[in-house]
């Protein structure tokens, strides 16, 4: 079989770590095109040598009628040349562009974070309602995210699977910056800083618990007049090794899907304190696994520290993180789902 995936960004992020592990693990059996555009190609890097790779320079996030032309005609071109049997589409831009291009009989689009489109492009839900019936699935990486397409009338061969990743669970000698290593728990989040994800939650919570260090990867810029207990490290590929030197990973944001630095953190065991959004409540079992909690610095503090401060529990949760992940969140199991969907 010939599949193609598109995405609209070259660079490394959730979506793209979804679109990697489909890819590496499809190209064992089929050929595999992964068409990108704008970002800085860190993505390529991660692909195996099979797939063929195509860049389009005119694809990019921003609406720009004279680039998107130009993207639709690239689109149609590339069609033409390789007859794919298979067209996955991801993210929200492509997923509009690829559905206009493309035979509707052999799209797929999976929507990567409903929340994002919803909320912050509202005035574009109008083109995903006239979409739907482009495609012969849209799929939501969580139940979360096909209830609310759903709720917004979108409501054509809808459906969610859950993401799969690779374990991280690989003990390497990493570098943690030397005070770090004072602390004997240490707590990681893996996020962009951005108004999405809340740094300010991160830095509240160390100042309640200064008896743990607190983590950061994510960070483009240096951070300054930090408390004595956090430390940001930068901007990290494979950032999700990390889990494997600390105890507990935490997320403060205002909305997701279903994030892959969660499901990073599960594969290795670590119990996880994240923020009541999108679909992370279907992976975290507050009192199993973890808890989810509203975007409050004392609630964040309080479970953290009762998973933390006995070993009988925090064992507990451990246990029950790697058995979720491996029971939903493989990427064997991904594959199996989608496969279902390339083969109607």
């Amino acid at each position: 079989m010939k599949i193609m995936h598109v995405i609209t960004r070259s660079d490394l992020g959730g979506a793209q770590s979804v679109l990697i592990n489909i890819v590496n693990s499809l190209c064992r059996e089929n050929e595999v095109i992964v068409i990108a555009g704008e970002g800085d190609g860190k993505m390529w890097e991660l692909l195996d040598k099979r797939i063929r790779r195509i860049n389009v320079p005119a694809l990019k996030r921003n609406i720009s009628i004279i680039n998107d032309i130009k993207v639709l005609f690239s689109f149609l071109s590339i069609y033409r040349r390789y007859e794919p049997d298979v067209i996955h589409l991801h993210s929200s831009k492509v997923g509009l562009l690829g559905r206009l291009a493309f035979p509707k009989g052999k799209v797929i689009y999976t929507v990567h974070g409903f929340d994002s489109i919803r909320l912050a492009y509202r005035p574009f839900l109008f083109l995903e309602r006239m979409l739907q019936y482009r495609c012969k699935a849209i799929i939501g990486v969580c139940k979360y995210d096909m209830d609310n397409l759903i709720k917004e009338k979108i409501t054509n061969n809808v459906g969610y699977i859950y993401n799969g990743i690779i374990s991280t669970n690989i003990r390497t000698n990493l570098p943690l910056p030397e005070e770090c290593l004072n602390y004997t728990k240490k707590i990681l989040c893996i996020a962009r800083i951005s108004k999405q994800k809340r740094f300010d939650i991160f830095l509240e919570v160390a100042t309640l618990l200064p008896q743990y260090a607190f983590i950061w990867i994510g960070n483009q810029e240096k951070m300054m007049n930090l408390p004595n207990n956090v430390f940001c490290l930068g901007n990290i590929t494979n950032a999700g090794i990390y889990n494997t030197q600390v105890d507990l990973f935490m997320l403060p944001t205002n909305y997701e899907g279903l994030p892959i630095v969660i499901i990073e953190a599960m594969s290795c065991g670590k119990p996880i304190v994240s923020s009541d959004v999108g679909g992370i409540g279907e992976i975290v079992y507050n009192g199993e696994n973890g808890y989810i909690v509203n975007n409050n610095s004392i609630d964040f503090a309080k479970k953290i520290e009762y998973i933390l401060q006995d070993d009988i529990i925090y064992s507990r949760f451990s246990t029950r993180s790697l058995a979720i992940f491996n029971e939903k969140l493989t990427v064997a199991k991904m594959i199996g789902e989608y496969k279902k969907i390339y083969n109607r």
